[in-house]
């Protein structure tokens, strides 16, 4: 089921795979990419901070980049995202050489992992609108040949945990939750989000708060064909 906006949607992202999903989805899209300084300047995460508090802290930082950029009477919603993997408590994100991505992917090799993604959808002079959506996935174990094989390709490059679950080539299945949440733009949480952003200009806006939707609530993995699921936190 597809949920349009009412409203046009300025994607602070450069990844052209979101863009291609946003636009699947029926959206009318703008692409303004947020300053790499957006989120090199972040607060680092504190030792206390909860994965999820800090991946929504991380995107709200790249939407407020790009609304900042904007005139206060442009009628836009800005969505911003943060993808992260988990293993056990340790968050993975991307890469910064091949060293990294190796140890990333021999931790992840054999084992089921947490992809979060916090989505932000900001409409331009009101309060910003925060969901974090969790999906599981199982690598399959990678040998050291294929390891070696991949590392060599580059597709690690620019990807949480190292690897893409769009690329089909590392052995990934998802076990639960979104796949379009795995790449990194959770469209079942958006039509949600978009369905209670007020339409009218001049109806305020709730309180910010974050929405949690874990993947438990999908009884069986969402390929984005099927209906959403019921209400979240």
């Amino acid at each position: 089921m597809e949920t349009a906006s009412p409203l046009e949607i300025v994607l602070a992202s450069q990844s052209p795979r979101r863009r291609e999903l946003a636009e699947q989805a029926g959206w009318a899209v703008t692409v303004l990419p947020p300053p790499e300084t957006a989120e090199s300047e972040a607060a680092p995460r504190a030792v206390d901070e909860p994965l999820e508090a800090w991946v929504a802290r991380l995107a709200q930082a790249k939407a407020a980049a790009v609304v900042s950029q904007l005139p206060a009477t442009r009628q836009a919603i800005v969505l911003a995202c943060d993808t992260i993997g988990v293993i056990g408590t340790e968050p993975l994100g991307k890469p910064e050489h091949r060293a990294a991505a190796a140890d990333m992917l021999q931790k992840l090799s054999g084992r089921l992992h947490r992809v979060l993604t916090n989505s932000c959808l900001w409409p331009v002079g009101k309060a910003p609108y925060l969901a974090v959506t969790e999906s599981l996935l199982e690598m399959q174990p990678l040998s050291p040949a294929f390891l070696e094989t991949y590392l060599e390709s580059g597709l690690w490059k620019g990807k949480a945990g190292a690897c893409g679950f769009q690329d089909g080539v590392i052995p990934l299945t998802l076990r639960a939750g979104s796949s379009s949440n795995v790449i990194g733009l959770p469209l079942e949480t958006i039509r949600r989000q978009l369905a209670d952003i007020p339409v009218s200009p001049h109806q305020p806006s709730p309180a910010t708060h974050c929405r949690w939707f874990p993947a438990a609530l999908f009884p069986e993995p969402f390929s984005g064909d099927q209906q959403p699921w019921h209400q979240g936190g």
